[in-house]
């Protein structure tokens, strides 16, 4: 005589939450795995630059608020937006960029400053992987760090000299002269003054000087739009 086991209702539900566990793990797994090795390419020249303008007001927010991980992801968000770097491969990018950043703002000289130059050059060689543009690497690393330092030391330099750093970086991401980024460069050099000199004010930085911040930085970046879009 056959001996029939019926497996109670309360075992079958918890193999069934299993089994639905195991394929949604199976499935997150797949999708990081397609999202970090899988090639994919678009061109850098095709951005949407209120949002870019509204995500790096809301970095440079989170970095006087002392808010590392909001920063973080922001900065994620920013590499999505600007170099349509896929969702998990964003917070890699976004980890070589914070890496670099603390790496820099520990320095007190030049010759501390360049530690950061070998994560810059992994950073940038992670977007030109990004990208249908080619770009020299080493050179739009190198001319970051230069505008980084050039921003840092303000006693040395002043914004207008960080204004032309900044045009020789766009001019080098994206191999065009650098003349056409003159007003990309004026304009986001009057954003960082901006910001540098609200929140040297006893009030603090207030809700209106972020709002001018932002206007400042759409401007730059829409005007770096219509550059990269010309060639």
């Amino acid at each position: 005589m056959k001996d029939f086991t019926i497996t109670p209702a309360p075992i079958r539900r918890r193999l069934n939450r299993r089994q639905i566990g195991l394929i949604a793990l199976a499935t997150l797994l797949l999708w990081i795995a397609i999202d970090v090795f899988v090639p994919r390419q678009h061109s850098i020249r095709a951005f949407d630059p209120a949002e870019v303008a509204r995500l790096e007001t809301a970095m440079w927010r989170s970095y006087y608020d002392k808010n590392p991980a909001l920063l973080f992801w922001q900065l994620a968000g920013g590499l999505r937006q600007q170099f349509h770097a896929p969702f998990w491969r964003s917070f890699g990018l976004a980890f070589q960029a914070t890496k670099a950043a603390f790496v820099f703002k520990q320095g007190r000289n030049r010759a501390d400053y360049n530690k950061a130059l070998p994560t810059l050059k992994t950073y940038y060689q992670s977007i030109q992987d990004l990208t249908i543009e080619q770009f020299d690497v080493e050179k739009v690393a190198s001319l970051e760090l230069n505008w980084w330092i050039i921003h840092r030391q303000r006693a040395w330099y002043s914004y207008q000299d960080l204004g032309n750093a900044l045009v020789q970086t766009a001019a080098a991401l994206y191999d065009q002269p650098s003349s056409p980024f003159i007003g990309y460069g004026r304009q986001r050099a009057e954003a960082m003054r901006l910001c540098d000199e609200a929140g040297q004010k006893p009030s603090g930085t207030t809700e209106a000087d972020w709002q001018r911040i932002e206007q400042e930085l759409n401007q730059a970046w829409s005007t770096l739009h219509s550059v990269v879009q010309q060639k």
